[in-house]
């Protein structure tokens, strides 16, 4: 059998790379016959820039520059360079393991502005960022002020800055950013504002609390109206999907013209995800939480849909399985398997390769040839 190994990360226990390694290599123990291909995925959030690298091998070489991480402290950034484009993982930056949800209301965007600022002084005519995992909501002000906005509030002081904002100024950063492809890569579909946008949907995950949720989307709706005008027309970039990404990094991207794509749809593409699954007999995916969730913009759903054109089943290898067969069916997928389940939570993080691998090897017995 020909096998496409292509799970996601396992968050807080292994990247994309090392669990398809371990999958791979537990696989095997059953099954020393099949031929495995290891074609680790990620959607725009951490572990974007890990997968890439892993697609393009030699081809590519990472850059490291150290930027203001979300609570202002130096924080190392690989910009991953490919050709004249530069992909950018935003929450090396400003992602939520960095802080662990501390001081959610200063938490600001001002390293990623930074580190797509070195991008573009080093010569990248496209720029790719990856939004996902990060612990601010700040409208991606931060992003802007980095790169030359200036305004009538600090828009470096994350959502607690923005409180009165009603001046802009974009025109140092169209200046700066003039010939410069932009390109968002998102891991959700979230709308900046309202009930199902980004304070509300992430706040609480992030440390904000019920009335600091409601705050910071007011104050998010100030930003919009302060960046693009009062009407309607002028506001719609607010609600289109992925300007909630990352807490309102995909607004300030797009109001800057990135175009938004799926982060596991521009994965899958630079994997060569649909020429590696032509031919082969089975898919092998896998995250830390299988769960509904799964569907939006996330790797297993991603890999599925892809799988689904090809005609190939694909199989689940997840830390944790919260779905029924009905909606796993739904989501392309044949069949998944718990590691909590089989092991224990705790065990699962203690040793996730190894019971990784063992599950793997289980699985095998029942769907290898």
């Amino acid at each position: 059998m020909r096998i496409v190994v292509a799970p996601d990360k396992f968050a807080g226990t292994l990247t994309a790379p090392e669990a398809a390694r371990a999958i791979a290599e537990g696989w095997r123990r059953s099954a020393p016959g099949d031929e495995l291909v290891e074609a680790p995925m990620a959607d725009g959030g951490p572990g974007f820039a890990d997968a890439l690298h892993s697609a393009f091998g030699g081809a590519s070489r990472i850059e490291v520059v150290t930027v203001p991480g979300p609570l202002g402290e130096p924080t190392p950034v690989g910009l991953l360079l490919h050709g004249d484009t530069a992909y950018l993982e935003s929450a090396q930056a400003c992602g939520l393991h960095l802080v662990g949800g501390e001081r959610p209301m200063d938490a600001t965007t001002v390293g990623v502005g930074r580190a797509l600022a070195a991008a573009v002084d080093g010569g990248a005519r496209r720029i790719v960022i990856g939004l996902g995992g990060s612990a601010t909501t700040d409208g991606g002000a931060g992003l802007l002020a980095a790169l030359g906005a200036t305004a009538d509030v600090p828009l470096d002081a994350g959502p607690a800055g923005l409180d009165g904002v009603n001046v802009v100024d974009l025109e140092p950063v169209c200046e700066r950013l003039a010939g410069v492809e932009l390109v968002v890569a998102a891991d959700v579909e979230t709308t900046l504002l309202g009930m199902f946008g980004a304070a509300r949907t992430f706040g609480l995950q992030k440390g904000l609390t019920d009335e600091q949720i409601l705050t910071v989307d007011h104050r998010l709706d100030r930003f919009v109206e302060a960046v693009c005008g009062s009407t309607p027309a002028e506001r719609r970039v607010a609600d289109l999907k992925g300007a909630g990404a990352a807490g309102g990094l995909g607004f300030a991207l797009m109001v800057l013209g990135a175009e938004v794509t799926s982060g596991i749809g521009l994965v899958a593409q630079e994997s060569g995800l649909d020429e590696l699954l032509d031919g082969a007999d089975l898919v092998l995916s896998g995250e830390g939480a299988f769960d509904y969730s799964s569907r939006a913009g996330k790797v297993v759903h991603g890999v599925a849909t892809v799988a689904m054109r090809h005609a190939v089943p694909c199989v689940v290898l997840a830390g944790r399985v919260d779905v029924g067969s009905r909606e796993m069916r739904a989501l392309g997928v044949e069949s998944a398997y718990s590691l909590v389940d089989r092991v224990g939570v705790e065990a699962a993080m203690a040793e996730p390769a190894r019971h990784l691998g063992d599950l793997a090897a289980r699985v095998a017995r029942s769907w290898s040839a």
